[in-house]
């Protein structure tokens, strides 16, 4: 039996161990490298942050398993499944202790239109990021725009519809059109052009980007880039009208208002003559009834008040005040007349009082009062000695006199 490492060639007699036949196996695969390779994705099981799954030919019966590390699928930029068709860079590997080969995936994406749904979810992503999809930038619509500007393609569906649907509602709108591709290579170049020229038009008040419809591979003009910064940056409201429910293109979510059709663009943007009309009517007829119940309300009000004795007989109010105003001077002449012949009547008993105690009233009835010559009253013969003055008040006046003494 040939050794391990050995480079005999292997025969019926030195057969090669499983093992070294193993590590060759190995050691010539693992020099191959990286590479790249394609094919369907036919499992996809995480584990741990860890992918493993198959990867089955396109055109061949041929399978192998492959692991994605959690590394690289942290970095992986869009969600993958079974059933996607993808591109990977791998390195194969061979397992000795199994005998099985596994490729380790370094980087994975989608292709075909897998490809072009990651390319879109990533500006998506960017897009958003940067806040342009934020409703806080959506601008209202003009209630009637006098220049609608709309970029569509020359002679299309989309043309015609907005602009009957538009001119149906309201006679007199006008339009500005500027035509250009809505689809191919073209089309993203030139919608954005529409878009930029028409917000410079400082009559355009509102812009309308339309088509009808289509599959998803010719709405991707209106997904581009370009476009959706132009009408990000565009300083006039703008309006998408792509007609596509199942796939929202990138414009539908930068625009300040996304129509389901370009006949709903048209509804959307221009008010209908017609309800704008029996609106008016109806406001009208709301305001005279009102107005007329305000008027009744108003003038029963003032029946009412002047159906009030103070309105209806004003003088009586001055007449019952007169009468309560004499009734009231008369009292107040009673009471003062009443007050004076109290206070006349009071004074006259103090002067009668007065005049009973005064010393004068004394004096004419006969008394008389002496005094020394200091002026105090002389009350006992003792005070004044035999030769000494003194004054004698009398009734009718003074005399002077000389005490005699004692009696």
């Amino acid at each position: 039996m040939a050794e391990a490492g050995s480079t005999t060639p292997a025969t019926r007699e030195a057969p090669w161990p499983v093992a070294l036949m193993s590590d060759k196996i190995a050691a010539w695969i693992d020099r191959l490298g990286q590479v790249w390779i394609e094919g369907e994705v036919t499992q996809w099981q995480l584990r741990g942050g860890h992918v493993y799954g198959k990867l089955k030919d396109l055109s061949r019966d041929a399978t192998v398993s492959f692991t994605v590390w959690r590394s690289v699928a942290q970095r992986l930029t869009s969600d993958f499944a079974a059933g996607d068709r993808v591109i990977a860079l791998v390195k194969p590997n061979f397992w000795v202790k199994g005998g099985s080969l596994t490729v380790q995936v370094f980087e994975l994406s989608h292709v075909g239109l897998g490809e072009l749904l990651e390319r879109l979810e990533r500006l998506r992503r960017q897009l958003q990021a940067e806040g342009l999809f934020d409703p806080n930038r959506k601008r209202a619509l003009p209630f009637l725009p006098g220049l609608i500007g709309l970029v569509t393609g020359r002679d299309s569906d989309a043309e015609k519809d907005v602009i009957r649907n538009a001119t149906l509602r309201w006679p007199g709108v006008r339009f500005k059109i500027h035509y250009a591709a809505v689809q191919g290579d073209r089309a993203a170049a030139e919608v954005a052009a529409g878009i930029e020229a028409l917000d410079r038009d400082p009559e355009v008040q509102v812009i309308i980007v339309a088509r009808g419809g289509g599959d998803f591979q010719n709405l991707l003009p209106f997904s581009d880039e370009r476009v959706v910064r132009a009408a990000a940056s565009a300083t006039t409201p703008l309006v998408s009208a792509i007609g596509h429910e199942a796939d929202r293109p990138l414009l539908d979510e930068v625009a300040d208002l996304r129509a389901s059709t370009p006949t709903d663009a048209a509804k959307r943007v221009v008010p209908d003559v017609g309800e704008e009309l029996a609106g008016i009517d109806q406001a009208r007829a709301r305001m005279s009834g009102r107005l007329g119940q305000l008027l009744a309300h108003e003038t029963d009000r003032i029946t009412q008040l002047r159906g009030r004795p103070v309105l209806a007989q004003p003088e009586r109010i001055v007449d019952d005040r007169a009468e309560e105003l004499v009734r009231w001077i008369a009292r107040g002449t009673e009471l003062a007349d009443r007050a004076v012949e109290d206070r006349a009547r009071a004074l006259s008993e103090t002067r009668a009082r007065l005049s009973a105690l005064s010393p004068r009233a004394t004096l004419e009835r006969g008394y008389a009062i002496a005094q020394l010559a200091d002026g105090a009253v002389l009350r006992d013969p003792a005070d004044a000695p035999d030769g000494t003055a003194i004054r004698v008040a009398l009734a009718g006046g003074r005399i002077a006199a000389t005490s005699n003494g004692p009696a």
